[in-house]
């Protein structure tokens, strides 16, 4: 009995281990085939550009800051192979890392293969509560010509190919806006006019 009880023991694990060979086989396989797909598919961030800038109103008030301002972004898909779910998209502007607007929700699209999309959101700041030094910081930076604002996305994406969607990802994107001291007529009032176009940085 002991001898049969021996082989019963030596023919089950050799039975176990010819299992977790097979098993660890099948998951170095799919593990290949996932690591090849990832590598052929892997997506590629979007790319945005701020297109325009029109300073609509500006309120220096001590010690409030306020602006009122319509931007115009464009955004473009990189991927010939992957389309881009925009879940969530809120845009707003900040002033040496202050928010001087309060974000505004951007439509959710779906971006396909090579696509281009453009928003041109208005962006308040009347009730954005700001550091008390950043008014007299921006009278400064116009009296020396210059003014820089950053307008900033932040949001959520999905990555599309064929019929699967991934799950979420943050996405951020900072645009900066340098805008130019112009006076406006004999009356010396000044305004703020958008500069160039400027790509944006992203981060997914």
């Amino acid at each position: 009995m002991s001898k049969e009880k021996h082989y019963r023991d030596w023919i089950l694990r050799r039975c176990c281990a010819a299992v977790c060979a097979c098993v660890l086989t099948l998951a170095a396989v799919v593990g290949f085939i996932v690591l090849v797909i990832y590598l052929a598919l892997r997506p590629s961030k979007p790319s945005f550009y701020l297109q325009d800038v029109q300073l609509r109103s500006i309120d220096l008030s001590d010690p409030a800051l306020s602006l009122n301002l319509q931007v115009t972004i464009a955004s473009r898909n990189p991927n010939e192979r992957v389309g881009v779910y925009y879940k969530t998209l809120d845009a707003f502007a900040t002033y040496r890392d202050e928010p001087v607007t309060v974000p505004v929700a951007l439509p959710a699209i779906y971006q396909g293969h090579k696509d281009a999309s453009v928003w041109s959101p208005v962006l308040s700041g009347e009730s954005v509560p700001v550091a008390a030094y950043a008014a007299d910081a921006m009278r400064q930076d116009i009296a020396a010509g210059y003014v820089l604002l950053h307008v900033r996305v932040d949001g959520r994406v999905k990555w599309k190919v064929g019929s699967w969607v991934s799950g979420g990802y943050h996405l951020f994107v900072n645009c900066p806006a340098l805008l130019a001291a112009v006076p406006a007529g004999v009356n010396t009032t000044v305004s703020l006019k958008f500069t160039h176009p400027a790509d944006c940085t992203v981060d997914v």
